[in-house]
Parts: C-alpha cells; sequence; structure tokens
C-alpha cells in the first residue's frame, strides 16, 4: 500500500510517522517551498501527548515547552472562578504542555525526515487536484516558480490533511463557506515575568465583553527569569468583519476592551501592549458534513472538521485522526476500502461533536456561566452563584467529549 499525505502540518506529519512506524509506505506534499519554525503558542493536551509520547517524541517536546500545572478560570475583574490540576499533576501518565506551534512542528518535521526520508518529505508541492480511476487516486499540483508543475503522483490512498481552506475538501464540497458568527482573536507573544504558578493556563472574561486566554511557552526566555507568554484575545460583536488571516495584527484594535484589565496576578493591558507580534485571525469552523471518504481519498484534521480553537483541541483531535487512520488501514492492507471506512465511522461522529460542542459549551462556559449568575457583575461571593462541583462538571463533561477524560482512549 502506498500512502499520499496532502499537507504537511502537525495532522499529515503525524499521520507519516504513524504509518512508517506501521511499515506502511508513504509520502508527505506540502505546499509551502521552505518548512519555517512560525507561528505563536499551542497546548498539547494529554490525548495529543500521549500518542506523540508513543511516537518516541516526548522527551524532545517537554524539553521545548512548559508542563502545564494547573487551567484557572477568572471573570473580566480579575476574580478567580475555578481551577484544577493538568496532565501528570492531575494523574495522566504524560504532562499537558504549552509551547510555541512552530517548534512543535519542527520536531514533527525533522523526525519524518529522519524516518521516512528525505526523498519521501517534499517541499513546494501544492495539490490542486485529484482524479480516480481503476483503485488509484492521482494527485494534481500546481506550477512551481519556474512555471512548471510536478509530474503527478499515485496513491492507493490520498489523505488530504491540508487545513481548513483545503483544496482537496473543496473539491467534493465546491460550495462550502467557512462559518463566521461574529468572533475575531488576536494572537501575540510577550516577554514578561511568570504569573500565578508559572505554569498556568489562564482563561479570563467571556467572548461578549473580552476574553483572554494566556499562558507560557518558553521559560527563561532571556536568561532573565523571564517567559515567553503566549496570549489570545477573542471578542464578538453584531457588526463585526471578520479579520484577514494574510495581514499581521494591530494590538490597538483590542486595547480599548481590555484597557483596564489590570489584575494583582497579572497586568493584562500591558501583555498586550508589550507583545513582540500581533497576528489576527477570525474565528471560523464548519458544519460537520456527512462524509469524509471519496473512493480513495479522506479528509483528515481541519481539513475534515475546522473547529473553533477552544479547549486547545483542534490539534488534539488531528493527532488522533492520525492514529486511527494508520490503525485502520495497517488492520486491513489489502481492503483499503474497508479501512477509510472504518476510520471515518470511528472519528468523524466524534468530531463533530468536539465541533458543535466548541461553539455552544466550550470550557470558558465555565466563565459565561458565572457571568449569567451575577449579571456580567463582580460577585461577592462565588458560592452563592454556584459550586466549585458544579463547576467542575462542565470540565469534566468537555474532557469527555474530547477523549481526554481519565481512563479513555480517544478515537
Amino acid at each position: 500500500m502506498k500512502v499520499a499525505i496532502i499537507g504537511g502540518g502537525i495532522g499529515g506529519l503525524t499521520l507519516a510517522l504513524q504509518l512508517h512506524s506501521r511499515g506502511i509506505g508513504c509520502e508527505v506534499f506540502e505546499a509551502v517551498p521552505v518548512v519555517k519554525e512560525i507561528g505563536v503558542g499551542i497546548t498539547l493536551l494529554p490525548h495529543a501527548t500521549k500518542e506523540l509520547a508513543a511516537l518516541g517524541l516526548l522527551e524532545e517536546l517537554e524539553a521545548l515547552g512548559i508542563e502545564n500545572e494547573e487551567s484557572v478560570f477568572y471573570n473580566r475583574y480579575g476574580q478567580f472562578v475555578y481551577s484544577e490540576p493538568r496532565g501528570r499533576h492531575a494523574g495522566y501518565d504524560v504532562p499537558e504542555l504549552g509551547m510555541h506551534r512552530g517548534k512543535l512542528h519542527g520536531v514533527l518535521y525533522r523526525a519524518a525526515v529522519a524516518r521516512l526520508g528525505e526523498n519521501a518529505v517534499h517541499t513546494g508541492f501544492r495539490a490542486v487536484r485529484i482524479e480516480q480511476e481503476g483503485g488509484q487516486a492521482v494527485v494534481h499540483f500546481a506550477p512551481g516558480p519556474d512555471g512548471q508543475a510536478p509530474a503527478p503522483v499515485g496513491a492507493d490512498v490520498v489523505v488530504a490533511c491540508d487545513g481548513v481552506n483545503s483544496a482537496i475538501r473543496r473539491q467534493f464540497y465546491p460550495d462550502e463557506q467557512v462559518a463566521f458568527g461574529g468572533i475575531n482573536t488576536w494572537r501575540g507573544v510577550t516577554k514578561c515575568k511568570p504569573f500565578l504558578t508559572g505554569k498556568s493556563y489562564v482563561r479570563a472574561g467571556t467572548i461578549d465583553t473580552g476574553k483572554m486566554v494566556i499562558y507560557p511557552i518558553v521559560d527563561n526566555v532571556d536568561g532573565q527569569g523571564n517567559q515567553l507568554i503566549n496570549w489570545v484575545a477573542e471578542l464578538r460583536q453584531a457588526d463585526m468583519q471578520m479579520n484577514d488571516w494574510n495581514k499581521p495584527g494591530n494590538a490597538a484594535d483590542i486595547m480599548e476592551t481590555f484597557k483596564d484589565w489590570k489584575f494583582d496576578w497579572l497586568d493584562v493591558a500591558k501583555l498586550i501592549e508589550d507583545a513582540e507580534e500581533v497576528l489576527e485571525y477570525p474565528m471560523v469552523d464548519k458544519d460537520p458534513v456527512g462524509q469524509w471518504t471519496f473512493g480513495r481519498v479522506t479528509l483528515l484534521g481541519d481539513a475534515a472538521h475546522p473547529m473553533y480553537p477552544r479547549g486547545s483541541n483542534g490539534s488534539a483531535q488531528a493527532i488522533l485522526d492520525a492514529r486511527t487512520l494508520a490503525e485502520c488501514l495497517a488492520a486491513s492492507p489489502d481492503d483499503a476500502d474497508a479501512a477509510l471506512a472504518k476510520y471515518e465511522s470511528a472519528r468523524r461522529p466524534a468530531t463533530a461533536r468536539v465541533v458543535e460542542t466548541n461553539r455552544t459549551v466550550p470550557p470558558d462556559y465555565i466563565i459565561m456561566k458565572v457571568d449569567e449568575l451575577s449579571g456580567g457583575k463582580p460577585f461577592d461571593k462565588l458560592d452563592d452563584l454556584i459550586s466549585q462541583q458544579e463547576l467542575q462538571a462542565i470540565s469534566d463533561n468537555y474532557k469527555q467529549i474530547a477523549g481526554f477524560q481519565q481512563g479513555s482512549r480517544a478515537g
């Protein structure tokens, strides 16, 4: 069996490593000409970390990131709402890691090149369409800078891992659009002193009045004890136009919302003001679809189930897709059609639930519920509004849907 993987992002590279570990031949075709360690922060939840640990990558990843000790929630007035231990601190066998997305991608890319060989990981190959005939799928590519298109590539199975704007998915769903509900995000990284435990993943506020997600991704980044802090600002407004993926963000666009966020545990306004880099993105997803597999072509990761980036779950679900698909192909090496059907039946309903939950009851529903009960005002005593047990139930429900509650094996 030969598998062609379209896209060398987190999902595509993890799939390549999973297939290689099972003796299944594959090649990766990535659109960018040079792979660079770009982006901002990412969180590896325990079910994702577990899969990467099984591939022998945990030691390298731990050295590049920060192990989260707690997940903690505050309202927009800086009042404590809820916290819980995370990763190993919560009894998991593996850590929950905050790290630079580019560093994670670099680890996966180097491992793929080393294990599959340089001739199996291609850059500058932008897939534009797939044709199928006689149990084979043939991938066609766009012309390169020299005006010449690479020769088409045939494979027994083609897996589209080419992201939320997947060209391959568009071939099967040509009229589909991303769903934008008026929520935009701004992402940045800032050097500052550690806050709270120094290993805290913070969510504060709500999207309707301003929400921040804040966590460290590099320890002692400057040799003076400062950390590199990743932050994401989210804001929903009825008349808001969709942010542009392709242009830098401007901190001034959100300063009015967060200018008074100066808490005893962190000066959020200064965190935004001192950012080394700000990027802007729209918060978009797509409605779950009823089919991922078309003949010998299937979808994986954001190409299959674009979801709101809430709960740190987009990359985790792609990593779970990769392991599940590799297992299915290895179990049916002579029947690719059966393997793809089994993969889709395992992952499509599960990820559809995550997409829908990220829209309606994400982890920060904890803060939304408290805001609702307090009328959006500071509270005197949280326990008069809601108990810690009720807040924990919200958190546990999300873990169960996302597949990382204690004792589960997602996918």
